[in-house]
């Protein structure tokens, strides 16, 4: 299973030790998403910063699409099957979201790809909701579920 994280607030005033757990986690400015492996060391990383990012279990094709998308190479080039193909063992962006889903493959496993995805406020006429409350009180931050899925497409 993977997690879809994404960067809600910024880091003035924040303690230093949350600072350093955003930035192993690459999310260095708001807006920004990263797609990881569920372990326990990230699930420590993601509950150490819970007041300033949101994350959720994401599905193969939420991963396609955001690799289709908002995906990009070395260069600000976009991802395309055939950059995938060329830069890795895998064949196409689909075998590479059903591999990164399953917990075999990583954004790591495709040369030059960059592990941040850089997205777009969230639009609608909700926004955020809040980016200072718990979603699970109407606001932005903290376990989202599979509804993070609906944030990102927001997003993209």
């Amino acid at each position: 299973m993977a997690w879809l994280v994404i960067r809600v607030r910024g880091d003035i005033g924040v303690d230093r030790r949350i600072k350093d757990t955003m930035s192993h986690l690459n999310l260095t400015r708001v807006n920004h998403a990263v797609i990881i492996n569920e372990n326990d060391t990230n699930a420590g990383m993601l509950q150490k910063a819970k007041d300033y990012i949101t994350w959720g279990e994401i599905s193969q094709s939420a991963i396609a699409g955001l690799l289709k998308e908002r995906g990009r190479m070395a260069g600000d080039k976009p991802v395309d099957d055939s950059v995938i193909k060329d830069n890795s063992d895998l064949d196409d962006i689909e075998a590479l979201a059903k591999g990164i889903a399953a917990g075999t493959a990583s954004i790591k496993d495709v040369e030059g790809l960059k592990r941040v995805f850089r997205l777009h406020p969230p639009r609608g006429s909700k926004g955020w909701g809040g980016i200072k409350r718990a979603y699970t009180i109407g606001g932005a931050l903290g376990f989202r579920g599979e509804a993070i899925e609906d944030l990102a497409s927001r997003m993209i």
